[in-house]
């Protein structure tokens, strides 16, 4: 459960940061990030009490994944010359 709960988090993140790039654009960091932040912690899979205590526990999981989405992100448009 441990690696495919990492999986969802990983993908739920990419998705989190494109949806906070689209909505906000360029710019807003910090609120891009929180947003992504949230967007995940709504979409974990599991329900009510379970899920407020997934999102604390794992926490640092979740920072991380959207970190590396942005980075990777970021990649992709270094690689076709955006800013």
């Amino acid at each position: 459960m441990k690696l495919k709960l990492r999986e969802i988090i990983n993908k739920l993140a990419k998705e989190a940061v494109l949806h906070s790039e689209e909505l906000l654009g360029s710019g807003c960091g910090q609120q891009k990030k929180e947003m992504a932040i949230n967007y995940v912690t709504e979409r974990l899979p599991f329900s009510g009490f379970g899920k407020k205590l997934v999102a604390i526990l794992l926490s640092w999981l979740i920072d991380d994944a959207v970190e590396a989405s942005v980075s990777y992100l970021n990649s992709l448009s270094n690689e076709k010359g955006e800013n």
